[in-house]
């Protein structure tokens, strides 16, 4: 069947379109189409045709297309050449719905820069310049602003959060992370533990699976292994270790410290309840095991990493550098090239990404070019939307809720973007 879109001297093209999403697909038939056609006119000729087939979403739906499973930004004459990819074959051509853009909801304001986030179901915490931690629900209302530390905090994640109580950690330059318990209810917060042992500035913290641990990175090249535990003693203490422990006060030390980055450990990030991904300003990327207590798997880069990402929907690790890129890590490579893709569009540092928690093609980033952007791994050469909003330095970004893309900068603001992407069920991680 040949379909010509306009009349033009360059030469045509057998296209095969084909697509996963079965209540968008076309006859199976090879279409010859001019060469340099763009993604606007490969859209409306799928509207022809779904028009044609009696599909009710004809002109309802915009399509992005992928080749070899990288998304076509350019015109495909320009795509192939760039690829080496001959005009005599015919064309696979896989059509996906475009993601809706994500929408500006919030910016919330706080007295100093914004160096750490992390969402849990409808609430988020933030970690601040001013050494505070602060507590918003996603509507954008300030439950709370917690002193303690003494220095920036540039960490926080959530340990376990139900109807009464919260419980979530912080991560500071003071050399401390501090465990916190929330009394929803009453909106009244204790620290509970503060878990000394590194001998400069933290980092970096994550949870485990569990929610039984928490690794921190820091300043010092160590990584440390804590407990979560609230009240770690099983069973009655006896009155002499009673007294030891209100002696000790709530000072938790760690349950392993791992040595072998050369420089500050600026990302950490659990893969399982026994391995954790570390990466440092040393150029390289570390894979843990905690059962042995060694690295089990290291990767070099030639730049300084900043902060790093693990999706368990794909496996994958992003890392985000001062060289402005973004680079994609498959830890399962077994040929030595563990760099699947490298991602250019910030104009400085890239300092932060997180993956999306529901999609397994998804990540944001955020640098000091003032910029979020929404990045399909699929898309190496361009990001599929800039978050726009920012007027100084991102220095934070989390996706941990599906529904919310959030970002904190050195503007003093927290960015809420409402993601409109379709979310498989409701889960929060």
């Amino acid at each position: 069947m040949s379909l010509h879109i306009t009349s033009s001297t360059e030469g045509q093209l057998q296209v095969h379109f084909t697509t996963k999403q079965k209540q968008y697909a076309v006859p199976d038939v090879p279409y010859s189409i001019r060469a340099n056609v763009g993604c606007n006119e490969l859209n409306v000729l799928l509207t022809t045709l779904l028009k044609d087939s009696g599909s009710k979403v004809a002109g309802k739906v915009h399509f992005d297309f992928l080749l070899n499973g990288e998304f076509v930004k350019t015109s495909l004459s320009q795509h192939l050449k760039e690829r080496d990819i001959s005009f005599e074959d015919t064309i696979e051509l896989e059509y996906v719905e475009r993601y809706p853009a994500p929408e500006p909801q919030d910016c919330l304001l706080h007295d100093d820069w914004v160096s750490a986030v992390q969402a849990k179901e409808g609430w988020i915490l933030t970690g601040t310049y001013d050494n505070t931690v602060n507590l918003w629900n996603t509507k954008g209302k300030h439950k709370l602003t917690i002193p303690g530390h003494v220095a920036p905090v540039k960490g926080v994640a959530w340990i376990s959060l139900n109807d009464q109580t919260g419980v979530f950690a912080s991560a500071s330059h003071d050399q401390t992370v501090m465990i916190w318990e929330w009394n929803v209810t009453a909106n009244s917060v204790e620290c509970v533990h503060v878990c000394k042992g590194h001998e400069r500035g933290v980092g970096c913290i994550a949870v485990n699976p569990s929610k039984t641990q928490m690794a921190s990175g820091s300043m010092d090249t160590m990584l440390k292994i804590w407990s979560t535990e609230l009240h770690a003693d099983k069973g009655e203490p006896s009155a002499t270790k009673k007294a030891k422990l209100e002696q000790q006060d709530n000072v938790r030390t760690p349950v392993l410290t791992l040595a072998g980055h050369r420089e500050f450990v600026s990302g950490v990030q659990w893969i399982d309840d026994t391995t954790v991904a570390t990466c440092s300003w040393d150029h390289t990327i570390k894979l843990w095991d905690l059962t042995l207590g060694g690295i089990k798997t290291e990767f070099t880069g030639n730049k300084s990493f900043f902060d790093l990402s693990y999706s368990k929907l794909n496996g994958m690790i992003i890392t985000a550098s001062p060289d402005k890129n973004l680079r994609l890590y498959d830890p399962r490579s077994k040929h030595g090239n563990f760099v699947r893709n490298t991602y250019l569009g910030h104009t400085q540092w890239v300092q932060t990404c997180r993956w999306s928690t529901t999609n397994e093609y998804l990540f944001v980033s955020g640098a000091y070019d003032n910029r979020v952007k929404l990045w399909d791994y699929r898309s190496p050469k361009a990001p599929i939307y800039e978050l726009i909003g920012h007027e100084d330095k991102v220095l934070a970004c989390d996706w941990s809720n599906p529904r919310y893309i959030l970002s904190g900068g050195s503007d003093n603001a927290l960015r809420v973007f409402k993601s409109r992407i379709a979310v498989e069920g409701t889960a929060d991680n």
